[in-house]
């Protein structure tokens, strides 16, 4: 999560690959760059920092992560909007070690306030 708030891309990403598919409520988004591209698009004007609360990994190559995200605009810092989420994790059947699908659900949020 701290690669997502400072949009420096590591360790982090290296589980993804070029057929790694993110959705992100309507977005798809297919392949490590174009994800990392998503991220810097929708949180570079954004102070951002997300908070994990609870990880699961459940059978049959599933993990699930969920935190809660505390953002305001840079230009607005003083108006701090939080937001729970949920990260889905699906690995590859034949590389447990990267990542094949990631949904990730926000909200609710006050849209308003950060965009």
């Amino acid at each position: 999560m701290s690669e997502i708030d400072t949009l420096s891309f590591g360790d982090g990403f290296a589980h993804m690959t070029d057929d790694t598919e993110m959705h992100f409520g309507t977005a798809h988004v297919v392949g490590v760059e174009a994800i990392k591209a998503f991220f810097v698009k929708i949180d570079e004007p954004l102070n951002i920092t997300h908070e994990v609360l609870e990880f699961w990994t459940a059978p049959d190559g599933v993990c699930l992560l969920r935190g809660e995200a505390t953002m305001a605009k840079k230009t607005e810092p003083e108006n701090v909007v939080r937001a729970p989420f949920m990260h889905i994790f699906y690995l590859d059947d034949e590389d447990p070690m990267h990542i094949k699908t990631l949904r990730i659900t926000a909200g609710p949020l006050q849209t308003e306030a950060v965009m």
